[in-house]
């Protein structure tokens, strides 16, 4: 009992405090701007003003309380990152209303000011609570327990003993990334090397030929990423190009796979999803592309966005850090600018804003979703944070821009894990990422020509004089357009010409006007001169074709050839600076039914790890050379080694499915000890 008065004693004085420093704050805005006043036509006194501060200050709090979430349901057709953009808007709003309800006509502001009187004083008062609870270890603590515990007691005796699981992926971290981040006396992440230092098992695995997001969560996720040959691809029989981030393109590989391997996915028993590409047969999803394209009331693919923004303490705050990612990123920019950096490419446009939803909202949401999902006890997790992808495609996977991203990963990763001390389950947390990335100029920087015109001229196609840049592929860029409601781009291509597309440093080209996947005879028939223009061409390591005669033969210059079906290499390997497991991963893609009719790796420098990228990125994956390649698992010591020491790397994310899977067995038969994840109070 005196545990519980000292409880409503302690929220009753920081709402006080709260209300004391929005009152003061109403107080020095109505001197500092001239279109806000707190007094009468005829003037008041000090006492007087400050009554009127405290009740217009109480009024606001009130109705914010009130009928911000009621706004927050008003809106549920509005676009969800517009409701984000929104926040000051309504919270002015809400002001004037506030104003109004003062005597006397006490209360006067022009409605653009009220903009800003809103938001200083919600960002003064959200500050001034976090200061006394979110942000103090002690209090914070005892609101997960509160939480915690009231859904344990809903769950009652019920309540499972056996360990729970999330599965937390860090996006285009590669394997060598994070160990050097978590090394070192000063660690850019200092958790996740606590983690390390306390036994953690850091393993690294490969990808397939496509090393990027759509092929390794298909994979991750629903145990299969077949025919699933790039980012982007054309496919002759529909005429369109599937693109795997896009809402109808991650809706098709999801049914595609379900139906290929019988089972919903990682997710099916009581899992959640979060911020990824596909459900994994989770129930529970917020923020995943492959229903993203849902209406209605059941659309659930953007209720993490409302829940989390019914908060007027969490729409300011992540209202307020996300300009402040605009104008970190705008410095950042002319930064590089001003040093002459290179490699370097385009920041403008678009571009901040998607690195500040990506970085700021989506990892926000996401976090409070997962949050909720271990206090409400789920068997599994499953959520991804893009922040750092997105940023290293355009600065550069080690660039200094990318360590704060680092660092606000590992503080999710903290916040995380004492959220899991509280929740009515024990959790193992296994950190693991979807591929790395590898630097490098783009193709287009580095020959002055991009991949499609360089089909055009091996064609005796006209090559336009002025280049049309490749827009970036990042898997951020979707999802903002989803939450947007913006329409897919359509990709219309005409049946005389090549469809070229780009999937980081893998290139497809594929022709439309010919049926079925186009032989290397029938191609030198046609264009005598490409294979041999592209094959010998500096920026370009390798060609998969498919041969009448041979099979699957990979081409690299100097009439170069490895013969996949037989073995036979003439001259020196094409494949021999991309490792040892190159010649399986390419002869499984040339398998699937809709690789294109080339398929292009860049040239790959083992001595810098650089390749180079055919579309917008200084920082790039999706084929095969270097770090993106090669993702990690981070797993705590009571899980099984993902392989036996003996055994081959890890290779191909359908693998990676099957280690997930047999995680889940152990913790649906463990006895409910907990895997030990240290947290301390640095954290």
């Amino acid at each position: 009992m005196t545990g519980r008065w000292r409880s409503i004693g302690g929220a009753v004085l920081r709402v006080l405090a709260v209300w004391a420093v929005s009152s003061l704050t109403l107080l020095v805005l109505a001197v500092v701007l001239p279109d806000f006043r707190l007094q009468s036509p005829g003037g008041d006194s000090l006492t007087r003003t400050a009554l009127t501060a405290v009740l217009g200050a109480g009024a606001f709090g009130l109705l914010g309380a009130l009928v911000w979430p009621l706004l927050v349901r008003a809106f549920l057709l509005v676009p969800a990152l517009v409701l984000g953009l929104l926040v000051f808007f309504l919270n002015g709003s809400l002001l004037l209303v506030a104003l109004g309800l003062l005597p006397e006509g006490r209360g006067q502001v022009a409605p653009e000011t009220a903009v800003i009187v809103a938001a200083v004083m919600s960002a003064t008062s959200s500050a001034t609570s976090a200061f006394l609870a979110v942000r103090n270890d002690e209090a914070y603590r005892r609101r997960l327990v509160r939480l915690a515990g009231r859904r344990a007691r809903r769950a009652g005796a019920t309540a499972p003993r056996t360990p729970g699981t999330l599965f937390l992926q860090l996006d285009g971290v590669g394997h060598d990334l994070l160990r050097d981040a978590t090394e070192g006396e000063r660690p850019l992440m200092p958790t996740v090397a606590r983690w390390r230092a306390d036994g953690h098992r850091l393993t690294p695995w490969h990808t397939d030929w496509s090393s990027q997001t759509g092929a390794s969560q298909l994979g991750i996720l629903h145990g299969t990423n077949h025919d699933l040959p790039a980012f982007r691809w054309y496919e002759k029989e529909t005429g369109h190009t599937l693109v795997s981030n896009r809402p109808t393109g991650a809706a098709e590989l999801q049914r595609r796979a379900v139906a290929r391997t019988g089972h919903p996915g990682l997710l099916a028993d009581d899992g959640a999803s979060r911020g990824n590409l596909f459900t994994g047969g989770a129930d529970q999803v917020a923020l995943v592309m492959s229903v993203a394209a849902r209406r209605g009331r059941d659309t659930r693919s953007r209720a993490g966005y409302f829940a989390y923004f019914s908060d007027p303490a969490n729409a300011t705050r992540t209202a307020v850090s996300f300009v402040a990612e605009l104008f970190r990123e705008t410095g950042q920019a002319l930064r590089g600018r001003l040093r002459r950096e290179t490699p370097r490419v385009g920041r403008g446009g678009l571009y901040p804003v998607l690195r500040a939803s990506a970085t700021v909202v989506e990892r926000d949401v996401v976090v409070a979703a997962i949050v909720g999902d271990l206090l409400a006890g789920r068997t599994t997790v499953y959520a991804d944070l893009v922040a750092y992808d997105e940023v290293a495609h355009h600065s550069g996977p080690r660039h200094r821009d990318t360590h704060q991203v680092l660092r606000s990963l590992d503080r999710a990763v903290a916040l995380l894990a004492k959220a899991a001390r509280h929740a009515p389950r024990p959790y193992r947390i296994v950190l693991l990422s979807d591929h790395g990335q590898s630097p490098g100029e783009t193709f287009l920087e580095r020959y002055g020509l991009s991949l499609a015109d360089l089909v055009r001229a091996g064609c005796g196609l006209p090559v336009p004089r002025r280049v049309r840049r490749t827009r970036s592929g990042a898997e951020a860029r979707e999802s903002a357009r989803a939450a947007l409601h913006r329409p897919e781009d359509t990709d219309g291509h005409t049946t005389s010409q090549p469809v070229v597309l780009a999937s980081g440093n893998l290139g497809l080209v594929s022709f439309p006007d010919m049926p079925g996947r186009v032989t290397r005879e029938e191609l030198d028939r046609r264009n005598p001169a490409l294979l041999g223009t592209l094959a010998n061409h500096p920026g370009i390591g390798f060609l998969l074709v498919r041969s009448a005669a041979h099979g699957a033969v990979v081409l690299g210059p100097a009439g170069a050839e490895h013969h996949l079906d037989t073995g036979r290499i003439i001259g020196a390997d094409p494949l021999a600076p991309f490792g040892p497991g190159a010649a399986d991963a390419v002869r499984r893609t040339d398998g699937f039914p809709h690789v294109a009719d080339i398929m292009v790796n860049s040239a790959y420098d083992p001595a810098t790890g650089e390749v180079h990228a055919f579309e917008e990125q200084i920082g790039s994956h999706g084929g095969l050379g270097g770090d993106q390649s090669r993702p990690f698992l981070l797993a705590p010591a009571a899980l099984s080694p993902p392989v036996p020491a003996d055994a081959p790397p890890l290779t191909g994310a359908a693998e990676v499915h099957h280690v997930l899977r047999r995680w889940l067995r152990e913790a649906a038969e463990s006895d409910g000890t907990p895997a030990r994840t240290p947290v301390t109070d640095e954290a």
